[in-house]
C-alpha cells in the first residue's frame, strides 16, 4: 500500500491492490482522516460508500497486474469527496437486485447516502469514481431559517 499526504490540497491519497483486504485498510484510513478533519459525523455513510467504490474497482475493473486502485479522500469546505481511480475504461452502472441476491446493491446504496456521485475521466488510462457527503445541515441553523421579522 503506498500512503501519502497531498500537501497542497490536503487530500489523503492512497494506493491499494485489488485483494480484499485492502477495502477494511481503506475504511481505517478514512476514519483517520474524517476524524482530523472534524468530519466524524459523516463516518457511518462515507466508510459504506467507500467500501462499495473500492469493492467495485476491485471486483469489476479488471486492473491489469503491477496497477494500483488509487483511492483520494478530500474535505471540501464542510464535505467531502471520497474519489477512487482504476485503471480500467469500463464504467459502473446501477442495476437492480433481485430481493435474495447477495451483492448488485452498491451503486443504490451509493446514490442513496452521498449527495451526488459520478464517473469523472483521469489523466492516464481509467477513470474516477467519486462521490460527495456533506454535512448535515446544524439544528440551530435549520430553527433558524423558519423565523421572519
Amino acid at each position: 500500500m503506498g500512503h501519502g499526504q497531498d500537501q497542497d490540497s490536503g487530500a489523503v491519497v492512497l494506493r491499494w491492490s485489488r485483494h480484499p483486504r485492502c477495502v477494511g485498510l481503506a475504511r481505517l484510513e478514512l476514519r483517520k482522516a474524517l476524524a482530523g478533519w472534524g468530519l466524524a459525523v459523516l463516518e457511518e455513510a462515507a466508510v459504506l460508500v467507500l467500501s462499495e467504490l473500492l469493492t467495485n474497482a476491485g471486483r469489476h475493473a479488471h486492473v491489469s497486474p503491477g496497477r494500483e486502485i488509487e483511492t483520494r479522500y478530500l474535505r471540501i469546505s464542510d464535505s467531502l469527496r471520497i474519489e477512487v481511480h482504476d485503471a480500467s475504461s469500463e464504467l459502473p452502472e446501477p442495476r437492480t437486485a433481485e430481493l435474495d441476491a447477495c451483492d448488485g446493491r452498491g451503486l443504490v446504496l451509493v446514490d442513496a447516502l452521498a449527495d451526488e456521485w459520478g464517473v469523472s475521466d483521469r489523466t492516464g488510462p481509467g477513470k474516477t469514481v467519486w462521490a460527495q457527503l456533506s454535512l448535515p445541515p446544524r439544528a440551530d441553523a435549520v430553527a433558524g431559517s423558519g423565523r421572519r421579522s
